[in-house]
């Protein structure tokens, strides 16, 4: 029994005619489909190809011709030389679905979860065999497949008949460069190229790529970083890179960015350079001063940090309603953010605070005293730094009023 179908998907929706002829049991139902290709393009037993890609590339044709593709099979060899050849259609053969329950908890080696198998074990195939004549032999060919084909319009959505090319590649690498991404991407070359069948891959396939390039890229990012920063040295006089790597010789991951702001004559945050640091040693500390005072001459006469660990620890250790006492606040403040006093000044002041509130034996406030040349503005008051008391005071002077 053999008739045509017509697909029916609504009113909305385009209606094709199915390719093929279809066959129907009359004793069990089962279905069978014939592709409706020339005689021309049809395989018979007893052709004979020079070559096993000759053959494949006929059978190619003819599942072109017939709404569905071709897939490389079993094949069997002689000191090198291919004797016995199989192609399949690509919906031969089953592939087993292996869910994964995730309510459950699952071992290291558990299953991956697939998506549904496309296979039908369809049994369409030929089969060649090399004949004493250096010639294949196609000796076994089944014509009828367990599925239907696909529309003409819609061949170049299959699988084997789309894929990233070289062309691809380079258009998505290319526009990646100007903030592009990949479905952008294909929506570009659809339109060079005159049409979604015409690109000979889908947008689908062009997210794939990119995200594949990532994660290629992922494991050589910090190189690509580091020669884009020595290239930029090498054609720009006044600019400077250097870096330190680890003893197997690569830079490590999830380091802090340590940028360096200055004040220009305008009272104005001018960024100066920047580091990304894997330590906060002190050995870390004084390369990045050294590189800094080899980009510019000569080293910075003051350097202003906010000291937010050490304050942190200031606050644990003094406590909480010594913090916030007004009186302590307000005189230890006079006496650190100005540059009004001479050091002679500060140290009595000083030391009439720490005598005031019982704070003589505390070991951090010792410790920050001994280091108080490298950061009470007394010590460098001779210094130009446009007004500059804190970072956090041109930060502040143009914060917006909050409205009441």
């Amino acid at each position: 029994m053999a008739s045509n179908t017509l697909a029916d998907g609504g009113d909305d929706a385009p209606n094709y005619q199915l390719r093929g002829v279809e066959q129907v049991s009359p004793n069990t139902g089962t279905k069978r489909y014939i592709p409706d290709s020339p005689s021309s393009l049809t395989p018979a037993e007893g052709m004979l190809f020079d070559t096993v890609d000759d053959a494949y590339n006929f059978y190619k044709t003819y599942a072109e011709a017939g709404g569905w593709t071709v897939r490389k099979g079993t094949q069997h060899e002689n000191r090198g030389i291919v004797i016995n050849k199989y192609f399949f259609c690509s919906k031969e053969g089953q592939k087993d679905f292996r869910p994964v329950d995730t309510l459950v908890e699952q071992q290291s080696d558990r299953w991956v979860r697939r998506v549904p198998s496309k296979r039908t074990g369809c049994q369409a195939a030929i089969r060649i065999k090399l004949t004493d004549a250096k010639k294949y032999l196609l000796y076994h060919f089944i014509e009828a497949h367990n599925h239907d084909f696909v529309h003409e319009e819609d061949l170049h959505l299959l699988k084997e008949n789309r894929g990233i090319n070289r062309a691809h590649e380079e258009m998505i690498n290319k526009m990646s460069h100007l903030n592009i991404g990949p479905v952008r991407a294909f929506n570009i070359m659809k339109e060079v190229y005159g049409g979604f069948d015409k690109v000979g891959a889908t947008k689908v396939d062009f997210k794939n790529f990119k995200k594949e390039l990532n994660l290629f890229i992922r494991e050589f990012d910090a190189e690509m970083f580091v020669k884009r920063l020595m290239r930029k040295k090498e054609f720009l006089p006044n600019f400077s890179c250097e870096y330190e790597t680890t003893d197997e010789g690569v830079l490590k991951y999830n380091m802090m960015f340590v940028p360096f702001t200055g004040i220009d004559n305008h009272n104005r945050n001018v960024t100066l350079g920047a580091a990304i640091l894997g330590s906060e040693m002190a050995e870390t500390y004084s390369w990045l001063l050294r590189a800094i005072k080899n980009a510019y001459g000569y080293a910075p006469p003051v350097i202003v940090t906010d000291q937010d660990p050490a304050m942190k620890r200031a606050r644990a250790d003094v406590g909480a309603a010594l913090c916030s006492n007004t009186d302590f606040r307000k005189r230890l403040s006079a006496v650190v953010w100005t540059d009004s006093l001479l050091p002679e000044a500060f140290e009595a002041e000083w030391a009439a605070i720490i005598h005031d509130f019982g704070l003589t034996d505390h070991e951090w406030l010792t410790y920050i005293y001994g280091l108080r040349e490298s950061w009470i503005p007394a010590y460098y008051r001779e210094e130009e730094m446009s007004g500059l008391m804190r970072t956090s005071s041109s930060a502040k002077a143009r914060a917006p009023k909050k409205r009441s």
